[in-house]
């Protein structure tokens, strides 16, 4: 009967390995996905961050009727792109990228899964909602921590995404293909070549994650009414609101990392 038992608990772990397994790869090939549909977007963003403006500014009115000049939007400017490249050329520096965004997810999840956020020490919460600033401020140091290092582990290849982007400004083809373009820049300027902008970018997601998350609580604790009917959904949709708040502030670490990524780089 031990024996049997035994035999029955390895047959359940293994299954729930391999359970966990097909999930994580799941989750991997939808990030992929993801990834490859909103690269358009990305990539437009990339060429107006480092300043190259193929297409005049036309004239148009605010709200306020006021005559003024607009520069291109997105669909202006991929349609250009496409004109250049054809339609395939929305997609450059899509694998570097996608590989990119593969090994941070990967990273994130096994530092969680080395270091999961519910063993941490339970705080004493006011209620359910409502929690502890000094769970916030734990659970916030863990995820920057992760955030961190992920970012780090995926920098390399944010930079040969960037660059191979930035490259249709030049039409050049000094970065081409993934290996090819770590062999371009290992050579000329070694391993620090793969960390250019890391710092700024770090800064901007440090500064992001306690902001957002702090404002959240003292919103959520303070500023929400319990006896309101809404203040679940309120509550709810408190941090994504936050998020895009935020970001106002710390785009200028992200565009900075983004130049500093292609500066001097050929």
């Amino acid at each position: 009967m031990a024996a049997s038992g035994a035999v029955g608990t390895q047959a359940q772990e293994e299954s729930d390995r391999c359970t966990f397994a097909a999930t994580d790869s799941l989750y991997l090939l939808l990030g992929a996905g993801a990834t490859a549909l909103t690269h358009p977007l990305l990539y437009v963003k990339i060429l107006i961050q480092v300043g190259h403006e193929p297409i005049p500014a036309s004239f148009g009115r605010n709200l306020l009727g006021r005559k003024v000049l607009y520069l291109p939007g997105f669909f202006t400017y991929a349609r250009y792109i496409v004109q250049v490249d054809g339609k395939h050329g929305l997609f450059r520096g899509l694998t570097p990228c996608i590989i990119s965004n593969t090994l941070s997810t990967i990273s994130r999840g096994a530092l969680k899964k080395a270091y999961p956020w519910e063993d941490l020490e339970h705080v004493s919460n006011k209620d359910d909602v409502k929690t502890s600033l000094r769970k916030v401020v734990k659970e916030t140091s863990n995820e920057m921590m992760v955030q961190c290092l992920s970012r780090i582990v995926s920098q390399p290849l944010h930079v040969v995404s960037v660059r191979c982007m930035v490259q249709f400004i030049g039409r050049e083809v000094k970065y081409s293909g993934v290996f090819g373009s770590i062999s371009t820049i290992y050579k000329e300027e070694g391993i620090m070549g793969f960390f250019r902008g890391l710092v700024p970018l770090i800064l901007g997601d440090v500064i992001f994650l306690w902001c957002c998350n702090l404002l959240s609580h003292f919103i959520n604790a303070y500023a929400v009414d319990d006896n309101f009917s809404q203040a679940s959904v309120i509550r709810s949709y408190t941090k994504f609101v936050m998020g895009i708040a935020v970001n106002l502030l710390t785009y200028p670490f992200f565009l900075v990392g983004d130049l500093m990524a292609v500066n001097n780089c050929g």
